[in-house]
């Protein structure tokens, strides 16, 4: 469970997040969607505790994250929609040192490694510096780090962007399956058909605010025709 209450942040007098009360439950995918510049990233990085919000409190299962940020961080894992690694490690190195940090067991790390390495076809390169990878290549390797310890919140900033079709289509499988078995899955995006058709609920921000937020048919409000892309062109316009 996600939740954000009354939460701002500003810089300098712009003020990137106005306000946001947001609550994600358990088993749901949700959809976090926007206009560039709409302060979505400033609201991911305050859920993760890279910025501390001016106004406010955001809690992950409970936990504040300002005031408890280490008990609140072992509980999610997170993809950023820009990443530095060591790439002067290798691919499997770069895992182990993740598995170190969140303190995941032999035999888990094993398996979990395992998985997604095979599942994002990473398995030859796992022994090769991380300076030689593609951008999609160093997305897979992020996304396997971040679910290495199987956090109860995955929280994925742009997760889609660099993956090649197959690894979409896989990612968002896991995704659903994650939110299938009682778990939360946070997830912002500009490929609006994906948001339609893989979330549960979706939170739509403009200039800080939120403007919408619930399932689509809530969004919809009876017009049952709408798509999710006519129906966001349509209230960013009006920021209703």
């Amino acid at each position: 469970m996600i939740s954000f209450e009354h939460v701002s942040k500003s810089f300098g007098a712009k003020k990137a997040v106005d306000d946001l009360t947001l609550t994600i439950d358990d088993g749901k995918v949700f959809g976090f969607i926007g206009p560039n510049g709409a302060g979505k990233t400033t609201a991911i990085k305050m859920l993760t505790g890279i910025l501390s919000p001016d106004q406010g409190v955001v809690k992950l299962n409970g936990i504040d994250i300002t005031s408890d940020p280490i008990e609140a961080k072992r509980s999610f894992g997170y993809v950023p929609d820009t990443f530095d690694m060591y790439e002067r490690l290798t691919g499997m190195e770069y895992l182990r040192f993740m598995g170190n940090i969140y303190r995941v067991d032999a035999a888990k790390r094993k398996a979990h490694i395992e998985k997604y390495l095979h599942m994002f076809g990473l398995e030859e390169a796992a022994n090769q510096q991380i300076r030689a990878y593609s951008h999609g290549m160093k997305q897979k390797l992020a996304i396997t780090g971040a679910l290495i310890h199987e956090p109860s919140i995955w929280i994925l900033d742009e997760p889609m962007v660099g993956l090649d079709p197959q690894s979409v289509f896989l990612l968002k499988e896991e995704m659903r399956r994650h939110a299938d078995a009682g778990r939360t899955v946070f997830f912002s995006t500009h490929v609006l058909d994906v948001a339609e058709r893989l979330c549960d609920e979706i939170g739509i921000i403009k200039q800080g605010k939120l403007i919408a937020d619930g399932t689509l048919d809530e969004l919809r409000k009876g017009d049952k025709d709408s798509t999710l892309e006519e129906l966001f062109l349509e209230l960013v316009e009006k920021g209703e």
